[in-house]
């Protein structure tokens, strides 16, 4: 597997692995089913998600999930993903979603993320990184603003689920992928 670990000095963001199932069930509450999965997972269900990362990874494919990894022993504490090729977005958008686990909530951790993850994607020759959002999903949408991502366009799914954009053009960003230090200000506020 590509070996690849982005890090601000308190998150490092690195794939996904087959150890990660049963910290990732353990942290599966009803938000994270609502906002990002859909259902309950399983464990047959896990591992076979965290093989097909694992082959993405391998392949370069257009999958690329990370865990979001809290302190020195790398705590999951949520996951990342991007998605280079993804129905509705056009050539070199790149979607961003993502999800903690119930006891890392509102420590900052999802708009550091946010940052590495939109970094890499730039990296990785994305143009404009995308978070769609339904709009009652409150907490999301303000990650994706502190992460400086601005309103577009709202769209609807197939199954009739409205979704807010969030854009934020990769082009225009002096990213590192590896490095940003929130100020002081902005450390107070992100969830």
């Amino acid at each position: 597997m590509r070996e690849v670990n982005l890090s601000d000095g308190l998150v490092t963001l690195s794939p996904l692995r087959p150890e990660d199932a049963e910290t990732h069930l353990a942290g599966e509450d009803e938000e994270l089913v609502r906002w990002l999965s859909g259902g309950r997972s399983t464990r047959e269900g896990v591992d076979a998600y965290l093989r097909h990362c694992q082959e993405q990874w391998e392949a370069s494919g257009p999958l690329r999930a990370f865990g979001i990894r809290v302190g020195t022993d790398e705590v999951l504490a949520g996951t990342i993903d991007l998605r280079f090729t993804v129905a509705g977005l056009a050539p070199g958008q790149v979607n961003v979603a993502y999800g903690l686990y119930p006891p890392w909530r509102g420590r900052g951790l999802a708009t550091r993320a946010v940052l590495l993850v939109s970094g890499y994607a730039a990296a990785e020759g994305g143009k404009e990184a995308v978070i769609r959002v339904e709009p009652e999903n409150a907490a999301s949408a303000a990650v994706a603003r502190r992460s400086g991502f601005l309103p577009g366009k709202r769209t609807q799914d197939e199954d009739g689920t409205r979704l807010d954009w969030y854009v934020r053009d990769l082009r225009l960003d002096t990213w590192s992928g590896v490095r940003h230090s929130p100020s002081r200000a902005e450390s107070s506020d992100l969830a």
